[in-house]
């Protein structure tokens, strides 16, 4: 930031604190709730939907702390691919972050493609009789051009960013205010009968269905944790963006929720002919403030859209560059652009598989997407993590830990619970589609990959084990420069 060259070896600390918390928000409030809302209805039966944006949001911060330590003492490119390197290592040598490349690779960039389905999904709003084919030309247009504003230095994307986290700010208060002047607690809080009735299994697959679509919408939480080369002053900043970050978006989500509730009826949500179950947030405008209101703030929701998916492959591209510099991905990933210092075929890679994923998404259901999304990241990403932390803990007892986890490890404990429950009822969530198995054949052919990978770089089991602690010698494994 003090306009001196960036260092020839790697990425430059320019991201503050205002704009690491503005990145995850950004990346977490999205599309992702005006397009979820139904979704959530549809798996309670009602109203009591408010239930999954609440055990959301536990998770998402029972897991935001697990970040959090991990982030702060290992501020490298790279997020999870970092931490599993570090905590498997003495085991099974790199098969771990091997796996993570492997399906962030595919996941990363599939959560981003859901975001372009809500935004040409609203875009349905402003014009009705846009066909099938113009809407998926358009979302492969969104694509582009994020991959395009990417491709430039991260002060630059900086600066965009907080815009564009202004904007998204800017329309979520315009819905709960719109919400809020026409609002029928009658609506809102009218449940129909055995509702609450936890003896039921009923109960249960809908509490966990609308557990994976309330974290689902918490996603991004952990953005910078993936951009810790880049953080100022990581030890502090990267566990605060993380904790403001799900905090701030709990209490908009909760007022956003009840609110629609209050506006909307239920029923609507749950009828594919009615627009209040695609377009949600635009019905509550048009009904409290009318069609021009309704039509305005439907172009801030497609830009809150367009903002989540820039973060996120922002984010996200910075996965494979950190494992193919320590030789645990393609060499060719290893590469930053010469003048921008940012990985050009990462960032190219997840665009082409988001683009791929938007016409996926474009040509099934949504929801089940979102499930199979996330019982592939539960094993190799959130259940890994869970147990690196109390590795880590017990491997590494000198490591610098600016922030630890508070009252450990009851935190990662309720992450534990919450992981396993979405794990547990994905197939009884989405018949026929079995999530699980193919969760587990990604991973098994993953596996397969490892091995083939291993022979060839002659490494475990086809050679030693090489142990790095490089993170126990330095806090900083990436120091910005001395004029900063």
């Amino acid at each position: 930031m003090s306009g001196s060259p960036p260092p020839t070896g790697g990425f430059v600390r320019r991201v503050g604190l205002f704009q690491a918390t503005a990145i995850n928000m950004s990346q977490m409030c999205g599309i992702g709730p005006f397009v979820t809302i139904p979704l959530m209805v549809a798996a309670f039966g009602g109203p009591q939907a408010i239930i999954g944006f609440v055990a959301g949001a536990l998770l998402a911060l029972a897991d935001g702390l697990i970040w959090a330590e991990l982030g702060a003492s290992m501020p490298g490119s790279g997020g999870s691919y970092v931490y599993l390197r570090q905590a498997f290592q003495y085991r099974s040598g790199r098969l771990m972050p091997f796996l993570f490349v492997w399906t962030a690779m595919l996941f990363i960039p599939l959560i981003m493609s859901t975001g372009v389905v809500g935004f040409v999904q609203y875009l349905g709003y402003l014009a009705p009789d846009m066909g099938k084919t113009t809407g998926d030309l358009i979302g492969l247009a969104v694509v582009a051009l994020v991959v395009l504003l990417l491709w430039r230095g991260i002060e630059h994307i900086a600066r965009i960013t907080a815009v564009m986290w202004a904007v998204m700010i800017t329309s979520v208060l315009l819905v709960i205010i719109a919400a809020a002047t026409d609002f029928s607690a009658h609506l809102a809080f009218t449940y129909p009968a055995h509702a609450f009735e936890l003896t039921s299994s009923h109960f249960w697959i809908g509490f966990a269905a609308g557990l994976t679509i309330g974290i689902y919408d918490y996603l991004g939480y952990n953005t910078t944790a993936y951009m810790g080369a880049e953080i100022k002053d990581p030890g502090r900043t990267l566990p605060r963006s993380i904790v403001f970050s799900i905090l701030g978006i709990m209490a908009i989500y909760l007022l956003l929720q009840i609110g629609t509730l209050g506006v909307i009826d239920w029923h609507r949500m749950t009828d594919p002919t009615d627009i209040a179950s695609t377009s949600v947030a635009s019905a509550v405008l048009e009904k409290t403030w009318g069609e021009g209101a309704a039509d305005t703030v439907t172009v801030l929701i497609l830009i809150t859209a367009f903002a989540s998916v820039f973060t996120g492959l922002l984010g996200g591209s910075r996965v494979p560059y950190d494992a193919a510099r320590d030789r645990v991905f393609f060499r060719p990933y290893a590469k930053l652009h010469p003048k921008h210092r940012f990985p050009m075929l990462g960032l190219a890679t997840m665009g082409v598989i988001t683009a791929i994923g938007f016409l996926i998404g474009r040509h099934t259901d949504l929801a089940t997407l979102i499930q199979l999304l996330t019982t592939v990241m539960v094993i190799v990403q959130a259940l890994a993590q869970i147990v690196a932390l109390s590795v880590l803990r017990k491997r590494q007892p000198t490591l610098h830990r600016p922030y630890k986890m508070w009252l450990y490890p009851i935190p990662s404990l309720l992450a534990l619970v919450g992981w396993l429950t979405i794990y547990g009822y994905a197939d009884k969530n989405s018949p026929g589609r079995h999530p699980i198995e193919w969760s587990l054949a990604w991973v098994a052919l993953g596996c397969v990959a490892f091995v083939i990978w291993a022979n060839l770089e002659k490494v475990w089991p086809f050679g030693p084990k090489e142990i790095k602690e490089e993170y126990l010698t330095t806090s900083t494994p990436d120091p910005e420069p001395a004029e900063a």
